[in-house]
């Protein structure tokens, strides 16, 4: 199998790490967050660990400053996908976490990879950061909707199927 960089996106508690979690059962699999970083510094700075809108936006404000500054996130993401291209990682498929569009776009470029969206249905979408507010405003090449676990798990066996044959098809479940 040829290895896959998958750019995975959603809103907050939309199912990311689930997804992850379930695919990882059908296929070996290397999960980088490009806020990871981020969140070092944040705890150096007195930042607990929550998730309040709050936190939410000092993350995304502190990302946005060290891309600026020294464009800190999309570095480590390069040194995490030069691990995954080597012969020391096992995993045939890297999630990438990248909520920004223009970053997702850059990292596409950059990797070519493919982009991932996890909607969640009946959940409302975190607008008060730029980060959050904008998950939605990128064209995916991959589209799955979380409505039960059960269904989810489906779609993650599906997907690993779907992406080592290299089909572009929207994985979609309708109600």
């Amino acid at each position: 199998m040829t290895k896959k960089i998958i750019i995975i996106n959603g809103t907050g508690a939309s199912g990311k790490d689930t997804f992850i979690e379930y695919t990882s059962k059908y296929e070996k699999i290397f999960n980088f967050s490009s806020i990871d970083i981020i969140k070092k510094i944040a705890k150096n700075a007195g930042w607990n660990g929550t998730k309040t809108e709050k936190d939410r936006k000092f993350l995304s404000d502190l990302k946005k400053l060290t891309t600026e500054y020294n464009d800190l996130a999309f570095t480590s993401i390069k040194e995490a996908v030069k691990y995954f291209n080597s012969n020391k990682c096992v995993a045939n498929i890297m999630f990438i976490h990248i909520r920004e569009p223009e970053e997702i776009e850059r990292a596409v470029k950059a990797f070519n990879a493919k982009t991932l969206l996890v909607k969640r249905l009946g959940h409302a979408n975190i607008i008060t950061n730029y980060s959050d507010a904008n998950v939605d405003n990128y064209s995916y090449d991959y589209i799955i909707t979380n409505t039960t676990l059960k269904e989810l798990d489906h779609i993650a066996k599906n997907f690993v199927i779907e992406i080592n044959d290299n089909n572009n098809t929207i994985l979609e479940v309708n109600q």
